[in-house]
């Protein structure tokens, strides 16, 4: 089957973030929205035709998680991961924010710390700040457009103080796939530091063709018992609204210590959307997400050519993974609120300005690919029209 993702579809007029908010958010209505991490293509009809009859039913009572919304999760994980879960294994979370909240709760506490490594998905920082955790930087190191981990001083930065680390893998927002060989060192690291990993792998699903995702926990069961791992199928079938995630926790000790956070905070009820949602994206969700990343891939090419040739002033980071890309717009030489400013007013484009992923952003803009051809299109021609009144 295939499915059209040149489909213009109206989101306006859906309390819809990404475009509804649009004045709020950047001053203006008439910018082009590439910021916020959710798709502009039809959430897939085999999950839409499963809540439609669902809510066919009219009553939307309390609600528990069947088998199947287990088996599919492992039978996901195995086929397109090779990793083998226990039901046990598998918590939920009403999200991967609040589960990394929730983490940060349950296995550290005030004064502790925890490291990041940015430039990083942001809500990586409030998840240790806004807990009295100590945040400590281990920053990525960039050169020649390849970002990659600074693991001398990833070994420098850690104390007995040290808890936890926090990764993001793939990378948001530099689109980096881990290698094995990465995670490998990252992992000897904590292994003789007694520090938890918590790896945010919600875009696990999102590589592009030549790539491989690498799960953490897969390395070894050593490195499985120190591992937390994040996953939800809201980024993969644009989901997002329905707060359906899961926390995968093999450590038994560790996933009392979570599931006792949940339980107290009153969290685990399930979504009844979310759960029957998770259970057709993860059961029937192969072949459409095969084709959607061959577009997201073709999206990527399209904007490395066009800057290339025509906005050189501007170097797109060829993704590995995710729909976002990450632009080096340092050529500018302008402060992060001039450059998104310089978007937002002259290119009608609204991005992510780098600088708020933390040290290592500056300079950067964060744009996302997962819309229409034809959208991405019309952002280039509007920031290379703005591009060349600068030249």
């Amino acid at each position: 089957m295939h499915w059209n993702f040149d489909e213009e579809v109206i989101r306006e007029g859906t309390d819809c973030i990404k475009y509804d908010l649009r004045e709020e958010i950047f001053g203006k209505k008439d910018v082009i929205p590439m910021w916020v991490a959710d798709m502009d293509f039809r959430t897939p009809g085999f999950i839409v035709d499963k809540l439609r009859n669902r809510l066919s039913h009219e009553i939307f009572g309390y609600s528990f998680r069947p088998p199947e919304y287990f088996s599919s999760i492992i039978s996901w994980l195995k086929a397109r991961h090779d990793w083998q879960l226990e039901k046990e294994w598998i918590c939920f979370c009403p999200g991967i924010v609040p589960a990394l909240n929730l983490c940060t709760l349950a296995f550290t506490r005030p004064g502790e710390s925890i490291i990041v490594q940015p430039p990083v998905y942001f809500p990586f920082f409030s998840a240790v700040e806004s807990h009295g955790r100590n945040l400590v930087y281990n920053h990525l190191i960039e050169e020649n457009g390849r970002w990659t981990m600074d693991f001398d001083s990833l070994a420098a930065s850690v104390n007995e103080n040290t808890k936890m680390i926090i990764i993001s893998n793939p990378h948001n927002p530099v689109g980096r796939v881990w290698s094995p060989e990465e995670l490998e060192k990252l992992a000897d690291i904590c292994l003789k530091n007694s520090i938890l990993i918590l790896s945010d792998e919600i875009h696990n699903d999102l590589v592009l063709p030549g790539f491989s995702h690498s799960t953490v926990a897969k390395i070894s069961d050593r490195v499985a018992e120190i591992t937390v791992t994040c996953i939800a199928p809201s980024k993969t079938f644009n989901l997002a609204g329905l707060g359906t995630s899961s926390v995968i926790i093999s450590n038994p000790v560790l996933r009392k210590y979570f599931n006792k956070k949940v339980e107290n905070l009153h969290i685990g009820n399930s979504n009844i959307f979310g759960t029957i949602a998770s259970i057709a994206a993860y059961s029937e969700g192969y072949d459409w997400l095969d084709e959607l990343m061959i577009y997201i891939s073709q999206n990527a090419d399209l904007v490395m050519e066009y800057c290339r040739e025509l906005i050189p002033e501007i170097v797109p980071v060829r993704p590995e993974a995710t729909y976002m890309i990450w632009l080096d717009c340092r050529k500018f030489e302008m402060p992060g609120k001039e450059l998104q400013k310089f978007f937002i007013e002259k290119c009608g484009a609204g991005m992510n300005e780098g600088s708020t992923f933390g040290p290592g952003g500056e300079g950067f803009m964060r744009m996302n690919l997962g819309t229409t051809r034809q959208t991405i299109t019309r952002a280039l021609e509007q920031i290379e029209k703005a591009v060349a009144a600068l030249r």
